[in-house]
């Protein structure tokens, strides 16, 4: 990678990438693009930014051939809990947009990465230590177009020979941007609220799991995979990534461990709750780590520990 286009900046994903990104490559090696712009957003101070729309293809590829990349990292997509409740909209933006990109990508001989989810498996997968290559029948239009997502970025590769990669990502954790709409965003409103009020209400019963990973882990395995020796890479997408295991009572128990007085009740939220329980316990990585040697540096209660420190400074609060 020397030049590195990215659609959806703003998101949960591309704002931690973005910069992770120019501190290794350098600001102006980077160009950030997302539908809208946000003022004050260190992206726009720290290198090169345009709005794109990624439904217009011929925009993408006029960006991509003004700023000659070789690299196009395609995050823009509508998370778990908006697709079902927009699924028209999530099947035209989620396809129509990963379409558009990858025909950049082909027109212009671009290496490729678009994540995937936990969100392209379904009830009949296995729920526990769930396999890299299993029965994939999810029950949501989020699940539905990342199961397209990934059968059409393996077309583009056998077919064309794009330089297509990917993972499949679990519920990702961050303190620095706020999440999007997806069904494991109670990992990330549990922390803000330990903090704020030190209890929080749970949308998802206290005895389900869901796999989950810290973003720090999750930017570096983008990084690691897009700077895979392609000879050692034999599924190249869809690779099943993890960090950790927990239920929303775990994930109390854990904040309890620093904010003894942290309380936690519940109000579950039928169509959240039927989404997590139709998602795997926990994933198989064996496939990442021997590929191209995926190793998370967080487990749950490390998580905790800095979740609550960035956050109580962010917060300017002196709870943790």
């Amino acid at each position: 990678m020397k030049k590195i286009l990215i659609t959806g900046c703003f998101g949960q994903i591309g704002s931690e990438l973005t910069m992770r990104l120019r501190r290794d490559y350098g600001n102006d090696q980077v160009i950030a693009t997302d539908i809208r712009r946000i003022e004050g957003s260190p992206l726009l101070e720290h290198g090169p930014f345009e709005i794109l729309d990624v439904m217009d293809q011929r925009a993408m590829h006029r960006l991509a051939e003004k700023y000659q990349v070789d690299t196009l990292i395609h995050l823009a997509a509508l998370l778990s809990a908006v697709a079902e409740a927009k699924p028209q909209l999530a099947w035209q933006l989620n396809m129509g947009g990963l379409m558009n990109a990858l025909e950049v990508a082909r027109e212009l001989n671009l290496k490729f990465f678009t994540p995937s989810s936990i969100g392209c498996f379904g009830p009949e997968t296995p729920a526990d230590h769930t396999p890299q290559d299993t029965i994939q029948r999810p029950t949501t239009m989020y699940g539905v177009t990342k199961v397209a997502g990934e059968l059409l970025a393996d077309y583009y590769y056998t077919k064309f020979g794009v330089d297509t990669r990917g993972v499949r990502f679990p519920g990702l954790i961050s303190h620095k941007t706020l999440p999007g709409g997806g069904t494991t965003d109670y990992a990330v409103d549990i922390y803000y609220e330990a903090i704020k009020r030190n209890r929080y209400t749970s949308y998802i019963a206290a005895d389900t799991y869901m796999d989950m990973m810290y973003m720090p882990d999750a930017i570096e395995a983008i990084v690691r995979l897009l700077e895979a020796d392609p000879a050692r890479l034999i599924h190249r997408n869809a690779f099943n990534i993890t960090a950790m295991s927990f239920s929303p009572a775990e994930i109390a128990a854990s904040i309890q461990k620093y904010l003894p007085d942290f309380k936690m009740d519940y109000q579950v939220d039928p169509v959240r709750q039927k989404i997590a329980e139709s998602w795997p316990n926990s994933l198989d990585a064996r496939c990442a780590k021997d590929e191209w040697d995926f190793a998370p540096a967080y487990d749950l209660d490390t998580m905790t520990q800095d979740m609550l420190e960035k956050l109580s400074k962010k917060l300017g609060s002196t709870t943790a």
